[in-house]
């Protein structure tokens, strides 16, 4: 379903070269245990059944997890005008509105497509942005929706598990003891480990490097329906000084949670850490930010 967000041919690019290089890891992964001997298809239906039900519950599911509720536009008339006008400038459909009881200010959009979406703001953010800011914030969410990342990121992020769970299926199994061949190989049971430990590593830096562009995709993408860069790039600064604010134990506890908000609870530093960071760095989202405000000042 189109719609008037920009395009963006670098996230779509990244979308479809992860998920392939995913499928392929996994297809490879499974090789290797049918190979070991472990009875791969249970855990296979296993894990198809979970990926169906986070797949098409995804909007439940976050919503539960953070807390959050939907509303109606008598409860929240200024979100829900804020959010009806980005639509109709997006011409895209209108998603369920939601705010959650948390003062860490933060925002997020969940659902497989534009007709079951929801996006979600926090109490927090509510209380410390302005419209125009807000406005930034919502367009940014939107966009999400309108790329497709966030489907793509719900069945991404999920195969990570999947490793896990053939693991512990393979130890359970009894086959921790037993050797590769009469010689006295390494066990099955640890070749499994180290081989599910190699998968989900690779698969968490394919994850999080699409998860830093998606964020800079929505960024320009946000600024460019909007034509006002410069209030994204202010809700931005707000909200990364407002963290600073927030009580640790309640930033860890919205940690989990960072890959699906519009900026992360816990961030890294400049090191080696942000390969691992959910979003790029602050700097960058804003230079980023100020090069489309000189590109709509010419």
């Amino acid at each position: 379903m189109r719609t008037r967000f920009a395009s963006d041919s670098g996230l779509t690019r990244r979308m479809v070269v992860t998920m392939f290089l995913l499928g392929l890891l996994y297809v490879a992964f499974v090789g290797v245990l049918i190979a070991l001997g472990v009875r791969a298809l249970t855990v296979l239906v296993i894990a198809g059944v979970m990926l169906f039900a986070q797949y098409f519950l995804s909007d439940r599911i976050a919503l539960f997890a953070m807390g959050g509720r939907e509303v109606s536009p008598q409860e929240a008339p200024e979100l829900h005008g804020l959010i009806d006008r980005l639509c109709a400038l997006a011409d895209m459909p209108k998603p369920r509105v939601a705010i959650a009881d948390s003062d860490v200010p933060n925002a997020f959009a969940t659902g497989r497509n534009q007709k079951k979406a929801v996006i979600c703001v926090t109490t927090g953010l509510l209380r410390r942005l302005e419209p125009q800011e807000l406005e930034g914030v919502l367009a940014h969410e939107l966009s999400h929706v309108a790329h497709r990342d966030v489907a793509v990121m719900t069945i991404a992020s999920f195969l990570g598990i999947v490793a896990g769970l053939m693991t512990r299926f393979a130890l359970y199994a009894g086959l921790g003891g037993r050797s590769r061949d009469d010689r006295g190989g390494l066990p099955i049971g640890l070749i499994i480990l180290l081989v599910s430990i190699l998968v989900y590593a690779v698969s968490f830096l394919l994850t999080r490097a699409l998860s830093r562009y998606r964020e800079l995709a929505a960024d320009r993408a946000g600024a460019l329906l909007t034509q006002r860069p410069s209030a994204l790039a202010s809700a931005l600064t707000k909200v990364s000084g407002e963290m600073a604010r927030i009580p640790t134990r309640d930033l860890r506890a919205a940690e989990p949670f960072n890959a699906f908000y519009f900026a992360p609870a816990l961030s890294s530093g400049q090191s080696l850490a942000n390969l691992f960071a959910t979003h790029p760095p602050l700097q960058k989202r804003l230079d980023n930010l100020a090069k489309i405000s000189a590109e709509l000042g010419r």
